[in-house]
């Protein structure tokens, strides 16, 4: 008796053998993945960033150097400065006045015009030199006369060379002849009037270059100020000689920092 042909039951069994499992059309064992969630993501580190701290790390190391050499320059520089002036005692010149005489000294004033003043006076000036080791060369001099702050003249001093500890006598003249507004003719009034005779001051503004055995300086401005003053009118033709007992010449450089000086 023939017995009845096996059907497959709906586990997809065909007389009792289990069919394989198909994935995605292929045939075999599936392997089981494992997922770490602190596992880190590899990236490839781009060129341009290495290139960029290359640069950076050249940049740096340049600025470094140049700062040591500056550091290293000025530190040298200050070093020999400081055993210059052991070895040689530098000093500024000195200036004072021994003669100013007044031969003119006239204020006029009137209604129609205004007030006008003339003035003419000859200085001797002495220029010292107290360094043994240091010479000075002068550009010329503008020389430039006041009383009580009120302009009342002006000249100049030729270029001259001061040697070692030397002295070198000096002679200008100075003058002036200018209309005066209402606030300098006030201020001359009084000036005019003071029982020891009206102040003068007497500014000189120069460049001096400096010389000291083989080292040569650029070229610095100074501004030579005497005060201590006393001047009068002069009676006739005669000249006036001005008190200059207490006259006194200060030095001061004139260093220009962009448009500043001090």
């Amino acid at each position: 008796m023939t017995e009845p042909a096996s059907k497959p039951n709906g586990n997809g069994a065909i007389n009792g053998t289990a069919a394989a499992p198909a994935v995605n059309g292929n045939q075999g064992p599936v392997k089981s993945q494992l997922y770490n969630p602190n596992r880190q993501v590899y990236r490839p580190q781009s060129h341009y960033h290495r290139r960029h701290r290359s640069g950076r790390s050249i940049c740096c190391c340049c600025c470094f150097w140049t700062i040591l050499i500056i550091l290293a320059a000025a530190l040298l520089a200050a070093i020999v400065g400081a055993a210059l002036y052991v070895l040689y005692r530098p000093h500024q010149p000195q200036f004072s006045i021994t003669n100013l005489r007044i031969a003119r000294m006239n204020l006029t004033t009137s209604t129609d015009s205004p007030s006008h003043l003339t003035t003419l006076f000859n200085l001797t000036l002495i220029a010292k030199n107290p360094n043994n080791h240091l010479v000075f060369f002068y550009d010329p001099f503008t020389v430039t006369a006041l009383s009580d702050s009120v302009f009342i003249g002006n000249g100049s001093l030729t270029a001259f060379e001061s040697d070692k500890n030397n002295q070198t006598s000096l002679r200008a003249v100075v003058s002036g002849s200018q209309d005066l507004d209402t606030e300098s003719l006030s201020t001359m009034r009084s000036a005019l009037k003071k029982k020891k005779g009206f102040p003068v001051v007497i500014q000189m503004d120069t460049k001096v270059k400096m010389r000291m055995e083989w080292l040569k300086s650029k070229k610095v401005g100074i501004r030579v100020t005497c005060d201590g003053i006393r001047g009068t009118v002069p009676a006739g033709k005669s000249p006036a000689v001005a008190s200059v007992i207490d006259s006194q010449c200060k030095v001061d450089l004139r260093i220009k920092i962009w448009k500043f000086s001090f």
